[in-house]
């Protein structure tokens, strides 16, 4: 076919084969950290896509190390600039997780992650990755393949880090809770020791003992 209609076959065929091989199962899937010390970006260094990122993780979580690995993200070659990206972080082990963004455009414009290449390395790669291509209404088969996918780059940004403020917030609910526990096992140790102090055998004991100091005197 001709068109528009070709790129959509060839989505279609490529999905049905890589479901019907596994790569889209939940169960091989990876879970994300919940607070990664590096976030590996993997896009174009220039336009608004990458800037809306960065200035969302510095917002909510500052002090988050980030690395752009520049990548076309449209045209020949591009997706293997993408796949030899993976492959990069992937042997550096320099980032915890991954994502691929790219603005919304049309299918054709998307279509370096619909490649098969793409798709596998995302499969193989052992750090976990977030496919955040387009608009929400953008589907794409890195969508399918990532670890988790975003409806845009910029909720790429919010869903991979948890803002610090409510980190902050959740270690001193602990150390409060840790604290009463504390407090608490003390005073029940030591009103259990009240109660032994006032036993009768304590009580009796010490007289034994000095009757029996006397008894070694004399």
């Amino acid at each position: 076919p001709a068109g528009l209609g070709a790129f959509q076959l060839a989505f279609e065929q490529l999905k049905a084969r890589l479901a019907q091989e596994g790569l889209f199962d939940p169960d091989r899937k990876k879970s994300l950290l919940m607070l990664p010390h590096t976030i590996g970006m993997i896009t174009s260094p220039r336009g608004a896509v990458v800037r809306d990122m960065v200035r969302i993780l510095e917002r909510r979580y500052a002090n988050i190390g980030v690395l752009i690995y520049p990548v076309r993200v449209q045209g020949e070659g591009s997706a293997e600039e993408i796949v030899e990206a993976i492959r990069y972080f992937n042997r550096s082990q320099l980032a915890n997780v991954l994502i691929l963004a790219r603005g919304g455009g049309s299918i054709e414009d998307l279509w370096s992650f619909n490649e098969e290449i793409v798709a596998r390395a995302i499969a193989v790669s052992e750090i976990p990755v977030i496919s955040a291509v387009g608009h929400e209404t953008d589907f794409t088969i890195s969508d399918f393949v990532a670890d988790l996918r975003a409806p845009t780059p910029s909720a790429a940004a919010e869903l991979v880090v948890r803002p610090k403020r409510e980190l902050v917030e959740k270690v001193r609910n602990l150390a409060r809770n840790l604290q009463q526990i504390v407090q608490m096992v003390i005073q029940e140790a030591r009103q259990h020791l009240t109660e032994l102090r006032l036993h009768r055998v304590f009580q009796t004991l010490g007289a034994r003992i000095t009757a029996r100091s006397q008894s070694v005197d004399e």
